[in-house]
């Protein structure tokens, strides 16, 4: 599989993913859980179908430490009991800031009730800064078709 174009030699793309990269390190350098972080972009890249997305952060993933058994039940997080309740809470929240379109009234009232007992406001800033984040790449990634696979961790940073 071939990529659409090349956003790695558009200089416009540079310019764009230079902000995006930008927003993104305020959001890691943040007080959430760096794992939890993980779980998010790895949730929301999977419900886009971003493979690229995905390939990336569940290797940043296990890189950093996280299990196999956690990284192969991110998708089954529900009936899953090796996530935290907060993790439960953030894995929730990004479903429905992703499934915007697929949900009448978007965010529930309880998944943001429930996901405000474990984040602070500035948490839930960078949460759904996040969310929002790892969304915008997964729609470059899946519009221009990136291939997905030979992404090594650490590669772009």
């Amino acid at each position: 599989m071939e990529a659409r174009l090349n956003l790695f030699g558009s200089p416009l793309a540079a310019k764009l993913v230079k902000h995006i990269n930008s927003a993104g390190r305020e959001i890691a350098n943040s007080t959430v859980p760096a794992a939890t972080q993980e779980l998010v972009k790895i949730r929301a890249s999977q419900i886009n179908g971003c493979g690229f997305c995905t390939d990336m952060h569940t290797k940043d993933a296990a890189h950093a430490g996280e299990s196999a058994q956690r990284l192969h039940l991110v998708a089954a997080w529900r009936e899953a009991t090796v996530f935290t309740e907060a993790e439960r809470a953030a894995l929730e929240l990004t479903e429905q800031g992703t499934r915007i379109a697929d949900a009448a009234g978007g965010v529930t009232d309880e998944a943001w009730a429930n996901a405000a007992k474990y984040y602070d406001e500035e948490q839930l800033v960078a949460l759904i800064g996040l969310i929002a984040v790892i969304n915008t790449y997964n729609r470059l990634n899946v519009i221009v078709r990136q291939p997905a696979g030979d992404y090594q961790p650490g590669q772009f940073g």
